[in-house]
């Protein structure tokens, strides 16, 4: 059975798509038993949480909050849209994908959840969400602006960037005052992510109101690619997974680069006018090996033909997180740490344009 494969009630007939139905995530997929009773399960212990979704929309009247980054920031977008939008009115929410935005709609409460594309924050030469490759990333760590424009005025702003630094120890960067990408030096990826990130929290301090905008970062969510890393060598990448790792008396070492989450960490603690809330998902994450979409993703808006699933070395994808699941409880300590720093609601909030 698909977890998420039908529209809820309140969507029935709105023309509104959720996520899945966008292209963003798989919208069906085939029987995973042990995998579904542990959706179900994940759905039943979250009700609460989704029943009281009415009073988080009511802290949100009038705000915009906004995830930036790549797409497991994306992930998480999707995420609470499919947990808080149930509760909405019929006619009143929709979904608007507009170049580098994903735009939910909740337009009873002039509310919006946005995600942002910005794999790393700040400019390159891959930030077309549709057109990119992996082999040819180059950044300009000194250069936000194009980015950062879109991020003022925003109530909740939620960032992260790694996974898209890990294919390489050194990361192409663009010379200054050079007028093509082609012209880039290597440099290495620790000291590349430090230049970001004074670029990143610069800008912060500089346009950010803090009694208007809370800033929260999500650290490294975890890929299960090397099953000899929990104790299962035969096995291919998360293929056929269906259990958390449950048998540890040590954290799990699977080769987080522990460098960049420091400096994050470090920067955070350090911004003056402007508080960074980090947001801790990478060890709780660890565990969920069971817990990717796998076999049953998408690449390039289909989902895995059979040719492909046959190949799993190449085709499983275990970046990116099954819904419901491990996004859904990111939420749930996002939520709270935004409870302990509410504001008012706005009382006559610009929204983006539609």
């Amino acid at each position: 059975m698909g977890l998420r494969q039908h529209l809820p009630p309140g969507l029935q007939g709105e023309g509104m798509h959720l996520p899945h139905q966008a292209g963003l995530l798989p919208r069906q997929w085939p029987p995973r038993p042990p995998m579904a009773v542990l959706a179900l399960a994940t759905q039943q212990l979250l009700a609460p949480h989704v029943r009281r979704a009415a009073g988080s929309w009511r802290r949100m009247r009038g705000k915009r909050m906004m995830f930036v980054g790549d797409s497991l920031n994306r992930n998480q977008w999707e995420s609470l849209v499919c947990l808080v939008q149930p509760i909405l009115s019929k006619g009143r929410k929709k979904i608007v994908k507009r170049g580098s935005f994903n735009i939910f709609y909740a337009k009873e409460y002039r509310a919006t959840l946005e995600f942002y594309w910005a794999p790393f924050l700040v400019e390159s030469n891959s930030d077309n969400p549709n057109f990119h490759h992996i082999d040819q990333r180059i950044i300009s760590p000194e250069r936000i602006e194009s980015h950062a424009n879109n991020w003022k005025d925003v109530d909740y702003l939620i960032f992260n960037t790694y996974i898209w630094w890990m294919n390489n120890e050194d990361i192409k960067v663009r010379r200054p005052n050079s007028t093509s990408w082609s012209d880039h030096d290597e440099v290495p990826r620790i000291e590349t992510y430090g230049r970001v990130f004074k670029t990143w929290s610069t800008w912060l301090e500089q346009n950010v109101d803090p009694a208007r905008t809370s800033v929260f970062f999500m650290t490294i969510s975890p890929l299960h690619n090397s099953p000899a890393q929990w104790g299962n060598p035969n096995g291919i990448k998360c293929v056929k997974e269906t259990l958390p790792v449950l048998n540890y008396t040590k954290p799990l070492d699977l080769n987080h680069d522990m460098r960049m989450y420091d400096l994050v960490a470090k920067v955070a603690k350090n911004m003056k006018n402007v508080p960074v809330s980090l947001i801790d998902i990478t060890r709780m994450s660890d565990y969920r090996k069971d817990a990717h979409t796998s076999l049953y993703s998408i690449r390039q808006g289909k989902l895995l033909t059979p040719e492909q699933k046959a190949d799993p070395q190449k085709y499983a994808d275990c970046i990116h997180w099954c819904l419901p699941g491990v996004p859904d409880v990111w939420n749930q300590i996002l939520y709270t740490r935004i409870l302990s720093k509410s504001s008012p609601p706005s009382p006559h909030p610009p929204l983006p344009p539609q």
